[in-house]
């Protein structure tokens, strides 16, 4: 008998799996549909050595000491302050806008006073701010919005700025300064051995039992458990009863390539041309020196693995729907992006996991012998036997 049966592998599941193992002495049973741990931010080696982020970049930043704190028991860490340039009028100019962006465009030499008079003069008021082209044009105006936002949005969300929640482009700043990290929080690194290492050792425990390539309707009949934590879309959880949450999708383009550096920065934005939204080279973010180098493409489409819930009025309405479901299901817990129908950041949803771990526990937590986290080894996992295809590895 497992206390948690844990869906998904990712960072909610992972942390709960971790606290209630060696914080509570429960066992729990983690299973994923995927054939390895660490959800979307699994990395690994590719067949030419170079450690690659399957799923697309993963920059951890957070501004919580607690969330970085607790991650640290887990994994060493390479200080690393993200960069990107945007494809803008045939020029890599730094993104999100700064001083730099500004008078690259523009030919000026501006400095942050003059900047921030010149970024006034281009704004356009907007009286209530709803949506995502509001935030922006009523920040830089409508030709900055033109050159940066507009085009890219619509090929990243299959929809025009003006159709999509404020929160969309409110998370971009602008800056005038000469600053041009893409993030500003007070953590900034990335795991030193990779995200897959540190997921490894999170789940290293003789209570965690991990079985992959695993559907949890397979064995939710046949492997009892008193409890559960639901990481997976919400929606399906509850068979798709009021219709389906819309998600954005990703097509991941890999190449190795024979060169030691491909970009001038480890990401590069194309708000306007080419059907991607931006390339990345993953040795700039992990600091491995190799002689050749790898990149990702990143291609939006609407069909595929969910990667972002698609923020809209009658989106947030309809999830409501399905969170009072969740809210009145005994002894199932939802967490996690897609449980909660939320854009999170990774640090995010590991501090919503370790505040469901107190929920969880607030009233047997202090009578419970705490166990220092094991962080060496790697975890206990089951492989599920079922046919693989190389294709989709």
């Amino acid at each position: 008998m497992f206390d948690y049966l844990i869906v998904g592998a990712g960072f909610a599941g992972s942390v709960l799996a971790e606290r209630l193992a060696t914080r509570s002495n429960k066992k729990v049973l983690v299973v994923d549909k995927r054939n390895h741990i660490a959800g979307n931010a699994y990395d690994h080696y590719n067949e030419e050595g170079i450690l690659v982020h399957k799923y697309g970049p993963h920059i951890f930043h957070t501004n919580s000491k607690d969330v970085f704190e607790y991650l640290s028991n887990f994994t060493d860490w390479r200080p690393y302050e993200h960069r990107v340039l945007a494809s803008v009028d045939g020029q890599h100019v730094p993104m999100p806008i700064n001083l730099d962006t500004i008078n690259m465009l523009y030919g000026l030499s501006l400095n942050s006073f003059e900047v921030e008079q010149f970024l006034e003069s281009l704004a356009e008021s907007v009286p209530v701010i709803k949506t995502s082209e509001d935030v922006v044009v009523s920040k830089v105006g409508r030709e900055l919005y033109e050159k940066f936002f507009r085009n890219y949005t619509r090929k990243q969300w299959g929809m025009d700025p003006s159709e999509l929640d404020k929160s969309v482009t409110s998370r971009v700043p602008t800056r005038t300064n000469r600053d041009n990290r893409y993030f500003t929080d007070t953590y900034q690194a990335m795991p030193l051995h990779g995200y897959t290492r540190m997921f490894e050792n999170m789940l290293n425990h003789p209570n965690i039992k991990v079985m992959l390539n695993t559907d949890y309707h397979d064995i939710i009949d046949f492997i009892p458990f008193k409890e559960m934590i639901f990481t997976g879309p919400v929606d399906e959880y509850f068979d798709f009863k009021y219709g389906k949450l819309p998600y954005r999708s990703l097509e991941f383009k890999h190449e190795t390539l024979n060169t030691e550096q491909f970009l001038p920065a480890p990401v590069v934005n194309y708000p306007n041309e080419h059907l991607y939204t931006r390339i990345t080279e993953f040795k700039q973010l992990t600091g491995q020196q190799h002689p050749k180098t790898s990149v990702v493409y990143e291609y939006p489409k609407a069909e595929g693995d969910p990667y972002y819930p698609v923020p809209r009025l009658e989106n947030a309405e309809l999830y409501s729907k399905y969170k009072k479901l969740a809210d009145e299901t005994p002894k199932v817990h939802f967490v996690g992006r897609l449980a909660t129908y939320k854009y999170y950041n990774m640090d995010q949803v590991v501090a919503q996991a370790l505040t469901l771990y107190k929920k969880l526990t607030e009233k047997t937590e202090e009578a419970q012998k705490v166990v220092k986290p094991a962080i060496t080894g790697s975890a206990s996992i089951i492989n599920k036997l079922v046919p693989r295809d190389p294709a989709k590895e």
